[in-house]
C-alpha cells in the first residue's frame, strides 16, 4: 500500500444552509452543492443558487450540480488529461451543457416553464497543479497557491443591472459563461454562492477577502472528522456574525490539498 498517496489527498468540507429571509417566509433553501474526489487526486465540485423568483429553483439547482458532477465523473479523468487547456475547457463546457439539458428536460417533464427552474451554476475541477472553473451567474470561485497568493478564479456575473444575474436557463448562458484556468501549486480552493459575496469579496478592489478565506482553509486542512467538520461549518454559516451581513441562502465549499 502506498502510504504517501493515502496521506496526500484533498480534504473538503461543504454545506448549503437556508438564509434567514427564507426561514422567516417558510421557504426552502434554493442553494445546492455536490462534489466528488476522483482517482489521481482530482476534485470536482459544483454549487448552484436557484433563483428566488423561480418556483422550482431548488430543483433546478440540485439537478444542475448533480448532473455536472456526474458528467465529469464519467469521463475517466486523469491528471495527464488535464494538462491541455483546450481539453479542460471542453470538459467544463460538456458539463455545463449536460446540466442545462437536464434542467430543460425536467421543465418539460414537470410541464413548467424553463424559468421556473432558473439557477446559477459554478463547476470546478482541481488538482495540485491546476484549478479550472466554469461559471454562469453570480457567486465566486477562489484558489490559493503554495506561496499564499489568493486568486479569484471567477467573479460574480451580476448582469447589466443591479440584482440581475445570468441563469443556466438563459438562452445565452453557455455563450456568456466564464471559463478560467490557473496553473500553479494549488493548496486550497473554494466556492461560494452569492449570499456570501459581501463577506468573501472586497468589491472595491475586486479581490477575495483573505481574512474570510484563510481561517476556513486552515480549518479544513486540519479537519480530521468529516461529520464534525460539516457540523462546525453549518454552525458558522448560521452564526449571528453571518446573519448580520446577509439573509440569503448560503453555500460554501472549501478544500485543502494536504501533501504532508
Amino acid at each position: 500500500m502506498n502510504i504517501s498517496k493515502q496521506i496526500a489527498q484533498w480534504r473538503i468540507v461543504a454545506a448549503s444552509v437556508c438564509g434567514t429571509s427564507h426561514l422567516r417566509n417558510k421557504q426552502l433553501c434554493q442553494d445546492a452543492h455536490h462534489w466528488q474526489i476522483l482517482a489521481d487526486n482530482i476534485l470536482v465540485a459544483a454549487a448552484a443558487d436557484g433563483a428566488g423568483s423561480a418556483s422550482l429553483g431548488k430543483v433546478g439547482a440540485m439537478l444542475a450540480v448533480e448532473t455536472a458532477i456526474e458528467n465529469l465523473s464519467s469521463k475517466g479523468l486523469t491528471r495527464s488529461s488535464l494538462t491541455n487547456d483546450a481539453n479542460v475547457r471542453s470538459l467544463l463546457n460538456d458539463a455545463l451543457l449536460a446540466a442545462k439539458k437536464a434542467v430543460e428536460q425536467e421543465a418539460v417533464a414537470c410541464e413548467k416553464q424553463l424559468a421556473d427552474l432558473a439557477t446559477t451554476l459554478i463547476i470546478m475541477v482541481a488538482t495540485p497543479e491546476v484549478v479550472a472553473v466554469a461559471q454562469i451567474g453570480d457567486g465566486l470561485a477562489v484558489a490559493k497557491d503554495r506561496l499564499g497568493n489568493l486568486l479569484a478564479v471567477t467573479m460574480p456575473d451580476s448582469g447589466e443591472y443591479i440584482n440581475e444575474t445570468t441563469f443556466l436557463t438563459s438562452p445565452t448562458a453557455l455563450d456568456t459563461a466564464q471559463m478560467r484556468l490557473w496553473r500553479t501549486d494549488i493548496v486550497n480552493v473554494g466556492i461560494i454562492t452569492d449570499g456570501l459575496q459581501m463577506l468573501a469579496l472586497n468589491m472595491v478592489v475586486g479581490e477575495p477577502h483573505k481574512p474570510f478565506f484563510f481561517p476556513l482553509f486552515e480549518f479544513v486542512a486540519n479537519a480530521e472528522d468529516k461529520t464534525a467538520a460539516k457540523e462546525q461549518l453549518v454552525k458558522f454559516l448560521r452564526s449571528e456574525r453571518i446573519a448580520q451581513r446577509t439573509d440569503d441562502d448560503l453555500t460554501l465549499i472549501i478544500a485543502a490539498f494536504n501533501n504532508s
